[in-house]
């Protein structure tokens, strides 16, 4: 009660591979291949070594119709907490629409519409007294995000919010959540070094509203359409290695580690996400993507 300070603190999963299912991020996010079916599966383990640290599972897919309308789904879930347990089950479906800008230039409309089941368990804890926590509780939330994106076969760049709504959490009539608005840039370029080589450097900026800016910049090399090595570096946070191969032409994997440079790297043994991507060539148009996006 005589000292008080400021804190800021992650509010939403994060994904170092975002780069692969940009969606998370973006409702706007589109592959572009009519016929295309993309599916995955993700895994995070945060800041191994730390009771109670993030895990997070995603499973997502991009459903095409005809060469202007896109769906994708996403459901995520995302635990935290040791003694107090605290569960988010995210279900998202995103809307969008593509608009041919020239013969190469297209930009993409997305909304995002999904529920997201709020759970906290404190029973195993010192606070089961506290009339928020007394039981298993739990509240469903509403969301809807929106977005664009800008692309053609060698670049791509988005603005979006994936939640506007201002979903607050009251469990037991006493509020124990505020979640705040976030909002999100991309920007992605891949360079031809060679027949065999090709480059790609980007960045998303995170933008929480009241808390401060942040950032993470990639470079990604893919190496005979099929090799991956990367690295990322997340602002004031981490050192991230990335792998990648593609086991067939249609099943790729993806592995990423994080070096933490805060305070935490004393205490934490860095974070681990593995990654599947499979494609379902539905119309049998692979002909048409000799040379497939690289993001």
């Amino acid at each position: 009660m005589v000292f008080c300070s400021v804190a800021t603190a992650q509010q939403e999963p994060q994904y170092s591979q975002y780069m692969y299912n940009m969606s998370t991020v973006n409702p706007a996010y589109v592959k572009g291949q009519a016929g295309l079916f993309s599916s995955g599966i993700l895994y995070r383990k945060q800041w191994q070594g730390i009771e109670g640290a993030p895990e997070t599972a995603n499973v997502f897919g991009n459903i095409p119709f005809g060469e202007k309308i896109e769906l994708s789904v996403n459901y995520v879930h995302d635990a935290i907490g040791d003694a107090v347990q605290v569960r988010n089950d995210f279900l998202n479906v995103d809307f969008a629409y593509i608009t041919q800008l020239s013969e190469s230039l297209r930009l993409s409309y997305g909304l995002k519409a999904g529920i997201n089941s709020f759970r906290v368990n404190a029973l195993g804890s010192d606070v089961v007294d506290d009339p928020a926590f007394r039981d298993k509780t739990s509240e469903y939330q509403m969301a809807i995000g929106a977005g664009v994106y800008l692309f053609d076969t060698n670049f791509y760049a988005g603005v979006s919010s994936p939640n506007l709504l201002p979903n607050d959490a009251a469990l037991n009539g006493v509020s124990v959540a505020q979640s705040a608005i976030h909002l999100y840039g991309v920007f992605g370029y891949v360079f031809e070094i060679s027949d065999t080589v090709k480059l790609k450097p980007s960045t998303v900026v995170k933008q929480v509203v009241g808390s401060p800016i942040t950032f993470d910049i990639s470079a990604n090399a893919l190496v005979y359409d099929r090799f991956e090595v990367g690295a990322s570096y997340r602002y004031q946070d981490a050192f991230v290695g990335l792998l990648g191969f593609k086991i067939t032409p249609d099943l790729r994997i993806g592995y990423a580690y994080d070096f933490s440079l805060s305070d935490l790297k004393s205490t934490s043994n860095g974070s681990h996400e593995i990654m599947l991507l499979f494609d379902f060539d539905l119309l049998h148009l692979g002909n048409k993507y000799t040379s497939p996006r690289f993001f």
